[in-house]
This record gives C-alpha cells, structure tokens and sequence, in this order.
C-alpha cells in the first residue's frame, strides 16, 4: 500500500509539471482539454486521499474506484461534454458519482464544514424557487444540478480546481524541496543570527523566521509545525510564558499567507477571480504585509521588555556570516522566482518550477553545511508534494461546487441585493459585517473555503458601493487568514498550543490581543489606496510612514509599557494617539490633520515618558 500511494503521488506531481511544461504536446504530440488533465489529477487526490484515510478496505477500492471513474470520464470527455445538454443516464451517473466521492474525501481531509455548506448549497438550488423575494431561486431540474455540478467547467472543473493543479502546486513543491535543501534550517538561523541578540530575541526569531519561512509554506498551521518546533521552547526558556510564546508564533505564522512573493492558494485564486497578473496582487499585499510584521515586531519588543527579557548570549547564536556562508544561494532561487514573474512576466506555474530547479542545480552543485541532498532524497521531496497537495485540490473542487451552485440558481445576486439593502448600502456597517462573516466561516473552514465564498457572495456588495475590487478581495482574504488565531476555533494558536503545552483557549486570546493592529489594517487599506501602493509615491510614503508610526503608539498603549510601565490613562491617550496617526491622509477630507495631531500627541507622550526615564537614571 505504501508503494502505491508512492507510485499515485509520483504520477500525481509528475502530470503537472508535465502540463505546465507542455509535455504532453511538445514529446507526446497529445492535444488534451484542460478537463481531461483536471480529471486525472484529481482521480489520483482521490485514490490518495481514500488510501491515507482508510479504515476497511472498502475505503482502498472506494478511492481506486475514484481514480478509475475520473480517468474513464477523461478518457470520454471529448465526446461526453457535447452529449451532457442531454443528460444521458451514464453522465448523470458518473457526475453523481464524482460528485460525491469530492464531497466524501473532503470531509476527511478537512471536516464536515465546507461540505455542508455545499449541502445546504445543493437544498437551496431544488428548493429555491418556492422562496419569497430577493432570496427566490431559478428552478433547477435535479438531474441537470448533478451534471452541472459535477462536470460543467463553471463548477467542479472550473476555475478553483485549475489554480489549484495547475499554479499552486508547482509553489508547494518549491516550498518542499527548499525544506529538504535546508531552506527552513538557514531561514531559521539567519533570523536567530540577526536578532537573537536583543530583547526578547527569541520572541524576534519566531516573528522573523515566520515571515521567511512562511513566504514558501503559504499555510499557517504548517508554518507553526515548522517553525514552531524551534521557536517556541527557545521562547519559553528565555522567559515568556507558554500561551505568550504560543501565540506570538501563532501569529506569524499566520502572516504567511499575506507575505509575498508566495502567498497562500486563495491569492493565486483572487488573481484568476479579479482577471489580473499574480504580480499585481503580490505588489497589493507588499505595505499590509509589512504593517502585519512591524505590528508583530512592535509588540515582541514591548513585551519582552515589560517582562525584562534579554537576548540570547552571544556564544549561543549562531554567526550571521557563518549562516550566510553556508546557504548563500538560497536567495538566487527567490531571484529567479521574482525576476521571472516581474521582469519577464511568465506565468506563476513556470515561474514556480524555473525556481524549483535552480534551486536544485544549487544544492547539488553547493550542498548545506557542507552536506548535499543526495538525489534519492531530492526525488523523495519532489515525490511527496503530492501527498501535501491532495487537501488543498480536493477543498478548490469543493469550492468550485459552491461557485456552480451560486451561478445556477443566481444566489450571488440575491445576496449581494440583500447585504445592500440590510446595510442601507453604508459603507463602515458592510465592512464591519463583512469581516464578521469572514471570521465566523473562517471557525470551521481553511482559508480557502472562506475566501471563495466571500468573495462571491460578499465582495460585489462592496465593489458596487465603490470599494477597489482588489481592495475589496485583499480584505475578505486578510479577515479569512485572521480566523486562524481569533476565538473561540483559532487553528493556527491551538496548533501552538500543543506544541508549547500552553492552554489552547487563553492562547487564542493572548494571540487576538498580540495582532490587535491586523484587525485594523484591513479598514484602512480598503478605504486608502495607497496602502496598496496605488497613487503618488510621496502619498504612498507618507501613509506607510504614519501608519508605522501609529502601530508603535498604539502598541506602547496595548502592552502598557515603554521605559517603564504606562499607567491606564496614558496608556489609552497612546492607543488614541496610534488609532488617529494610522489614518491614512487620503481617507478623507481632513484625515491629514488627525495624522498630525495622533503624532503631535504622540510625540508629547514620548517626550514624557522619556523625561521620567531620565528622571530616575542615576547620574554619573
């Protein structure tokens, strides 16, 4: 069995990079339908999804029988997608079929959640058309639902299947071979190089190696596994409590999938929704990616110095020229990667792979601490990418169900008719609602699950009340990513959690409180271009540069500490201070006065607290 899971994830990996580099027409002379690959591919995530999860043997045939029904359907596509108008019995068979078997695995994988909301999906599509108003539906013959949804491109083969084969696979097996190579091992030590000296050092460390690592992992509970693993008992013995040292990697962990240049599935997603280049929602997510980190940043520092938490000693850290001696090629894959997307402008897949294989030409060529990846493992890494991706392909064929449900019975529309009028179509309720919702489907769903309902059920109330639609996607997303540590189901902090013996619920909060400043960024970048770097360069720095400065004085005034501790009223006027200098200027009319007057007060609380710091240091 474990063979043959191998040979299925081997097959698995090897058609896609196959298709991304046009193998099969360029050697085999085969001109396929998308379709035809897309069913291939996810008749092997079926047959390794029954296989992983298997109790009886019954489960080991249920996911052969997948893989045959999915080849069998490819294998007749050509002939069957002009007879399907028709619904022969074969084809509503088969898609029934398919249909549940996609439903059956995902459960596994990823619980009943996004199941049942199809579920409910396919009872509202026979049953809307007896509702009353906006919310009445088209009626739907229920053995054309079963074709549609199972075998029309505007549904289960439609656009979330085909980003998730054809685009995102190719990232996560950069992100694996770069594990195998060492990646994670230098990115880890180069934050540990650079920042285990200071103040909570450790704490610094975790908020640092995140980010690098999760540029490559794009999934927060994988980026606490791996990074975790390391920081949070190096926080724990220098002194922060376990559900603190939980929840400061629980956070950025979670910011890994807003860090270009590899962000999570769903931003590779928002780029096929939004019919715009993935380089342009990379540069989107640049400025709120890196208020995300400088507010995490902030807050370490603060709180390793209200607990008086030093760095590491010297003789403990590993040298920064040491580390960069030894891994100095890991950033020409990265270069590569980003001068193929920007420069040259291929396509994210091929960018992907020309990344892969320079990076391992490099760690043939140049090894990691003085080792080489010897090519049975490197062929191990490349193999396994399939068995990392079957999660991620099974959720988007999911998701594709639900899109098809809403476009058959018109269910967007509706909803999008009902937000406008439930809200009175005022612009700050929508959002605040908004980003309840998100959090709220975010409790029981992967981010991807959340992403592709929002952004078709909600993202076109905000664009029709003149939100961006980038800024629109970007902030269903940000609020989707910030339900993995928000209570009371915070799956990124109960992952830490374990890992540091904390307690899961106080480090879901602890981790609410920690990126207090992530659940404000959303509200100003949608409402402020220029966060997303559109506009004026002198506009562009002048918001960044305000906004940093507004996390640091709101942050002083979370944490309750600077030089010494900030009692309750100075505390409140610094988050005063921060919420009014994070007002980008070009908000609205005469939000520049409340960013000089959030300094101004903010500067006159600094000069305070540093007047008493001077105060009580004893002269020399």
């Amino acid at each position: 069995m474990a063979r043959l899971q191998f040979a299925l994830q081997a097959a698995l990996v090897g058609c896609v990079v196959a298709w991304v580099l046009d193998l099969q027409r360029s050697l085999l002379g085969l001109n396929l339908y998308t379709e035809q690959f897309l069913l291939a591919v996810l008749g092997l995530a079926i047959a390794l999804c029954f296989l992983e999860k298997r109790r009886t043997r019954l489960d080991a045939a249920a996911g052969l029988f997948g893989l045959a029904l999915c080849l069998y359907i490819a294998w007749r596509y050509p002939t069957l997608v002009n007879e399907l108008t028709a619904r022969p019995l074969d084809g509503v068979l088969m898609s029934a079929a398919l249909a549940v078997l996609v439903l059956e695995g995902t459960r596994r994988m990823a619980g009943f959640s996004l199941v049942g909301i199809t579920l409910a999906g396919v009872a509202y599509a026979m049953l809307g058309d007896r509702l009353p108003g906006v919310f009445q539906a088209r009626p739907v013959d229920f053995t054309r639902l079963l074709v549609y949804l199972g075998l029309d491109t505007n549904a289960l083969l439609g656009s979330p299947l085909a980003i998730a084969i054809v685009v995102v696979v190719p990232f996560i097996l950069f992100g694996q071979l770069l594990g195998r190579c060492g990646g994670s091992e230098f990115f880890t030590d180069l934050a540990n190089a650079w920042m285990g000296r200071f103040r909570g050092g450790s704490a610094k460390v975790s908020v640092v190696g995140s980010a690098l690592f999760g540029m490559i992992s794009g999934s927060a509970v994988a980026n606490v596994s791996a990074v975790g693993v390391v920081t949070i008992p190096l926080m724990k013995r220098s002194g922060f409590p376990a559900q603190i040292a939980a929840a400061i990697e629980a956070v950025g962990s979670t910011g890994g999938q807003l860090m270009p240049p590899i962000m999570g599935a769903a931003a590779f997603l928002m780029a096929e929704v939004l019919q715009v280049p993935y380089v342009e929602v990379m540069v989107a997510a640049i400025v709120p990616a890196f208020l995300y980190y400088l507010a995490l940043f902030f807050q370490v520092d603060l709180e390793a110095a209200k607990r008086g938490i030093r760095g590491e000693p010297a003789e403990r850290l590993p040298q920064a020229l040491a580390v960069l001696k030894s891994g100095w090629y890991f950033p020409i894959p990265f270069a590569v990667l980003i001068y193929a997307l920007v420069v040259q402008g291929m396509r994210p897949e091929y960018c992907a792979l020309l990344a892969s294989a320079a990076l391992i030409a490099c760690s043939f060529a140049f090894g990691y601490k003085g080792e080489r990846v010897p090519p049975g493992a490197m062929l191990r890494a490349v193999v396994s990418t399939g068995g990392a991706v079957v999660d991620l392909i099974l959720i988007c064929a999911v998701a594709g169900m639900f899109i098809g449900i809403l476009n058959i019975t018109g269910l967007a529309f509706g909803m999008t008719l009902q937000l406008l009028a439930l809200t009175g179509e005022s612009l700050p309720v929508m959002l605040a609602l908004t980003a309840v919702m998100a959090i709220l489907l975010g409790l029981g769903l992967p981010t991807l699950g959340v992403y592709v309902i929002m952004a078709t059920l909600i993202a076109p109330a905000l664009v029709k009340v003149g939100i961006a639609p980038m800024a629109a996607h970007l902030f269903v997303l940000y609020f989707g990513i910030m339900s993995m540590v928000t209570p009371p189901v915070a799956l990124a902090a109960f992952a830490a959690a374990n890992i540091g013996g904390a307690e899961p619920n106080r480090t879901g909060w602890a981790a609410a409180r920690i990126g207090w400043a992530a659940y404000i960024v959303p509200f100003l970048f949608v409402l402020s271009p220029s966060l997303l770097l559109s506009g004026a360069p002198l506009s562009v720095a002048w918001a960044v540069a305000s906004a940093a400065l507004g996390i640091w004085l709101g942050t002083i005034g979370v944490v309750g500490f600077f030089y010494a501790p900030v009692p309750g009223v100075r505390r409140a006027l610094f988050v005063a201070a921060g919420v009014m200098a994070l007002v980008p200027a070009d908000m609205f009319a005469g939000a520049f006065v409340s960013d000089l007057a959030g300094l101004a007060l903010g500067a006159l609380l600094l000069a305070r607290e540093l007047r008493a710091r001077l105060a009580t240091k004893p002269a020399l």
